[in-house]
C-alpha cells in the first residue's frame, strides 16, 4: 500500500505547528504530514512526494498568503491532481469569499481562525475516509 499525506499551508510558522501536532495526534503514523510556508513551496513538495509515490490525500491551506493565494493554488492543483481533497482556513474571509473559494477551488471545508480542533479533525477524517460526494 502507498503512504498518503496530509499537507498543510499557512504563511505563519506557528499555524502549521499547530495543524501539524493535532494531526498527529489524531491520526497517528497513518498519514505523513508536511507543511509549506507559501503554495511555490506547496507545488514542490507535491511534486516530490508523487516521485515518491506518496499520494496527497489532503491539502489543508490558509486562503491569503503572500504571493500565490490559496484559492489560486489550490484551483491549480485541483487541475492537474483531481483526487486530492482540500479544506481551506482562513482568518480574513467574509461569507461571500467563503463561498466564491469553495465554488472555485471545490474544497470540501472553510474553517475560520482559529478553528474548533474537533470541527476540524472531523472535517480530516471526512475527507480521508473516501472520495468527495458527486
Amino acid at each position: 500500500m502507498s503512504r498518503e499525506a496530509i499537507l498543510c499551508v499557512d504563511d505563519e510558522a506557528i499555524i502549521l505547528m499547530s495543524l501539524k501536532q493535532e494531526l498527529r495526534l489524531s491520526f497517528g503514523d497513518r498519514f505523513t504530514y508536511e507543511t509549506a510556508l507559501s503554495a511555490d513551496d506547496a507545488k514542490g513538495i507535491i511534486e516530490d512526494l508523487a516521485q515518491d509515490n506518496v499520494k496527497v490525500a489532503l491539502i489543508i491551506s490558509d486562503l491569503l498568503m503572500p504571493g500565490t493565494k490559496g484559492d489560486e493554488f489550490l484551483v491549480e492543483v485541483k487541475q492537474q491532481y483531481p483526487e486530492i481533497r482540500s479544506i481551506v482556513i482562513t482568518g480574513h474571509a467574509d461569507q461571500a469569499a467563503v463561498e466564491r473559494t469553495m465554488r472555485e477551488t471545490g474544497a470540501d471545508r472553510v474553517f475560520h481562525k482559529p478553528w474548533r480542533t474537533e470541527e476540524l479533525l472531523q472535517a480530516v477524517a471526512d475527507c480521508v475516509a473516501g472520495p468527495a460526494a458527486p
